[in-house]
């Protein structure tokens, strides 16, 4: 085993910084190795079978690099790649490792938060054509219908800076009413994209109050929290010096400024070369 076991935390771009940051809050004692895509990235748009092959790639990457436990903090790749990777590719690479995703965590608990039962979605194209949250949800809350949304200009949005502008405003409220003219009885708004929590005051402002707006970086963060607790095998496998490095596919020096919008200060990112 390495001396450094990091928790690998794996994202096509910047948003898996918003779920990693919640996660380093909640267990900042462990080790911390993040992946950015950036250099392939959106995912949103692509195929499952490209999303797949990238988000593999990217696995073994983190896995060559001492991560036995790997958190596909994408929504993209947990709908398009996570069920694959882990019935069909883990028991060839390394059975006693793992790859846990940010869907299921998400809509274990996500029922739990509506009153009406009507629970709207917003995510890339990828996720929302996956149907992975309509599919999840129905298996833990029957009685709730799920709407959803594609909001395909989102991402950019926020990684060009432009979500801070007016020029945010329109598409930002497009979406929001293509998922509130579904139903009126939708109480219930999950971010279904690590990205979308910085357009957060926006939605708040064009939704009404009584409607609960849900990021999933706290409820990520929460069911690693119980799963490590429930696999102390794992627990006692990752590293605890309190460290924390950033890789991207991409440029280093853009990744490093972009990176504080999510992180909350200039990363120093290195390069990933597969």
């Amino acid at each position: 085993m390495s001396s450094r076991s990091p928790i690998g935390v794996f994202d096509s771009g910047l948003g898996g910084l918003t779920v990693m940051k919640e996660i380093v809050k909640h267990l900042p004692e462990y080790d911390y190795l993040y992946l950015g895509d950036n250099a392939r990235a959106p995912y949103g748009p692509r195929d499952f079978e490209t999303v797949y092959q990238f988000t593999l790639q990217s696995v073994k990457w983190l896995f060559e690099k001492g991560c036995p436990l790997v958190i596909l903090a994408c929504n993209t790749a947990s709908a398009k790649a996570l069920r694959t990777i882990q019935q069909k590719d883990l028991p060839l690479l390394d059975p006693t490792k793992r790859v846990l995703g940010v869907i299921r965590p998400t809509t274990e608990v996500i029922g739990d938060y509506t009153e009406t039962n009507h629970i709207g979605i917003l995510g890339t194209k990828g996720t929302v054509d996956s149907g992975s949250y309509i599919i999840e949800i129905q298996k833990a809350f029957p009685d709730v219908t799920v709407y959803q949304q594609a909001c395909s200009t989102w991402v950019d949005l926020v990684e060009s800076g432009d979500y801070q502008t007016p020029k945010a405003i329109e598409p930002v409220n497009e979406c929001l009413d293509a998922l509130l003219v579904q139903c009126e009885g939708i109480d219930t708004i999950l971010l279904g994209c690590t990205h979308y929590p910085l357009l957060l005051p926006l939605i708040k402002a064009h939704v009404h109050p009584a409607i609960q707006i849900i990021s999933q970086g706290e409820i990520v963060a929460d069911s690693l929290v119980s799963y490590l607790k429930r696999h102390q095998d794992m627990s006692q496998r990752l590293s605890k010096n309190r460290q924390i490095q950033f890789f991207t596919t991409g440029d280093t020096k853009k990744f490093g400024q972009a990176a504080g919008i999510f992180w909350g200060e200039e990363v120093v990112a290195e390069q990933a070369i597969f």
